[in-house]
């Protein structure tokens, strides 16, 4: 692999993990600003366009997913297209129900940077509060 080529998969890596660690904020105002303003999602059922509905959408799942913690890592790359698969894990408000979350999730980027397009698809697993991996 030539050094141009470990460069770019180093540069991708770290844009996954920048993702890891704005969502592991958990605050919507911070993580909308890595989106265009007219950005397109697709998260599981849902769908919906602009950084507000981010902000609404995300307001709602931290609300539910206590205690959230979240690991992605770049599965492949193209162009200005990822794909990154993740794991996270949480309780369910109200609960002492926990859940981990596997999935993958493709993102399409504009010209400046801004993810114009994010397309997830993940399971959760019940699983209990010993078997968590990430605390």
């Amino acid at each position: 692999m030539g050094l141009n080529r470990f460069l770019l998969i180093v540069e991708h890596a770290v844009q996954v993990k920048a993702a890891e660690n704005a969502w592991n904020t958990k605050d919507p105002e911070k993580v909308c600003l890595a989106y265009t303003p007219d950005t397109v999602w697709r998260n599981r059922d849902h769908i919906f366009c602009g950084r507000d509905e981010v902000k609404r959408f995300l307001s709602n799942k931290w609300e539910k997913e206590q205690d959230y913690k979240l690991v992605k890592n770049l599965w492949c790359y193209s162009g200005n297209r990822i794909g990154a698969r993740f794991t996270y894990e949480y309780r369910l408000q109200g609960t002492d129900q926990w859940y981990r979350c596997h999935g993958n999730e493709l993102w399409e980027f504009d010209g400046r940077g801004y993810m114009m397009h994010r397309d997830m698809s993940g399971n959760d697993i019940p699983i209990d509060e010993s078997d968590r991996l990430y605390k």
